[in-house]
């Protein structure tokens, strides 16, 4: 009799020690999904208990840290994020998470009256909300999702009462203003407008701004400088969100200053213009890539494979396999493809008179094919080495009347200059512009104590 009584009490301990384990063991992992795991000797430390003292059993309280499985016990909704991959598109994101299919396709059915979910984009984030079952199953019952379109608004999916699922667009609260930043050139412009807080996209616009007239290959020196007046979204905690366009800009050069604005013409053309009102835009790019390296001039060399003596008729950008490159100028596509040494082969007719070719390419931008209108600064195709090539570069040439000429040394048509009312209207917008710049200026002053 003694010997039943001590085998029931071992067994009672022995199952309040399992159920406590279960317990312990339902563990949170990445972003509210949930594990249950089996019981492990971690479990057993955390819940000291002899197998020969069922008091202690009986008494076993489970500590549970705070993080989302707490939902399980007081019920509470929970967010899940999740980022789509590429390939990726919202119903299986959904149902990967354990959503069923037919609440996944109902809720992107509500979705669609604010957003077509085939632009979900490779990165794009969505948070799902789920209320947790009884039971501790995961992820629990999907309650909707947020997204975000772009910076500026949301949408969200919500679960009614009846099961049903509805969307509604909510704006958020931005404030829109200008930012200023400053700095010396040392070694680079990206390093000087890195060090400034300058955004990338504004960095990338000014390069573009200014690549009609400034060979950033030869032309940027130590000491040169920048200043710019550009356009910012911050949300209501202050944060940026978004940057908008350079509406000033300054590029000291060897001591010369280079001022441009950003201006409306009435006609409603958008351009950058000097103090004189002369757009700076020209009819074609001095540097169709962005980032790239000037790694072989126009004129006789030695050709790197050849061995021997031969012109270069062209520009060699040496840039990263897969770089953008834009069409120098708006024009019509004449050839686009496989062309002998220069592997694969785009040449774009501007003018009667210019012509632009772009050799050695990886691959050809979607929709580029002979006979296709495209715009200048448009993404024609992509950096690579095919053909008679040592290496990743864009092979750049200008040709007018069929002739290739040093693109450095072409001197191109200029664009608009604006006169009679349409200069004086620049003009008043200019000095706008001015007015704002400097206090700016003085704004960056008080806050540096000077």
């Amino acid at each position: 009799m003694l010997l039943r009584a001590l085998l029931a009490v071992a067994v009672m301990s022995v199952t309040a020690m399992v159920s406590a384990r279960v317990i312990l063991d339902v563990e949170p992992v990445t972003d509210g999904a949930w594990d249950l795991r089996t019981a492990g000797g971690a479990t057993v430390a955390m819940a000291p208990i002899s197998l020969g003292n069922p008091a202690a059993a009986a008494t076993l309280q489970v500590h549970r840290p705070n993080s989302p499985r707490d939902a399980t016990l007081t019920k509470k909704p929970y967010n899940h994020t999740v980022r789509a991959g590429r390939g990726d598109t919202l119903t299986t994101m959904l149902v990967r998470v354990g959503i069923e299919r037919r609440d996944a396709v109902n809720a992107i059915t509500a979705l669609k009256k604010h957003y077509n979910p085939r632009r979900i984009r490779t990165g794009q984030e969505i948070t799902l909300t789920f209320q947790p079952d009884a039971g501790g199953a995961a992820p629990g019952r999907f309650l909707g999702l947020t997204l975000a379109p772009d910076f500026a608004r949301q949408v969200k999916v919500t679960r009614g009462e009846k099961g049903g699922f509805t969307a509604m667009e909510v704006e958020k609260t931005l404030v829109r203003s200008l930012a200023r930043a400053a700095g010396t050139i040392d070694s680079s412009l990206f390093e000087a407008g890195d060090k400034a807080g300058l955004p990338m996209p504004i960095l990338v616009e000014l390069i573009r701004a200014y690549s009609w007239e400034v060979d950033f290959q030869r032309d940027i020196q130590r000491g040169d400088s920048f200043d710019i007046m550009y356009e910012q979204v911050t949300d209501k905690d202050g944060a940026v969100v978004h940057t908008g366009n350079i509406i000033f800009a300054a590029l000291t050069l060897s001591g010369t200053r280079n001022a441009i604005y950003r201006h409306t013409t009435r006609d409603k053309h958008t351009d950058y213009f000097d103090a004189k009102g002369q757009s700076v835009r020209r009819a074609l790019l001095r540097t169709p890539v962005d980032g790239a390296r000037l790694s072989s001039r126009y004129g006789r060399r030695k050709h790197p494979i050849l061995g021997y003596n031969k012109m270069h008729r062209g520009l060699d950008f040496a840039a990263p396999r897969g770089t953008p490159i834009y069409a120098a100028g708006n024009g019509t596509i004449r050839k686009a493809g496989r062309n002998g040494a220069y592997g694969k082969y785009i040449r774009i007719r501007h003018t009667g008179e210019y012509s632009t070719a772009y050799a050695h390419l990886t691959r050809f931008a979607k929709g580029i094919r002979s006979g296709k209108r495209v715009k200048q600064g448009q993404v024609i195709g992509y950096v690579g080495s095919t053909g008679r090539s040592t290496g990743p570069h864009l092979h750049y040439e200008v040709l007018k009347r069929g002739r290739q000429l040093n693109p450095l040394k072409v001197k191109m048509p200029a664009g608009r200059k604006l006169t009679g009312k349409h200069l004086k209207r620049f003009q008043t917008a200019r000095a706008d512009i001015d007015q704002r710049f400097a206090a700016l200026g003085l704004e960056m002053a008080i806050a540096s104590g000077e």
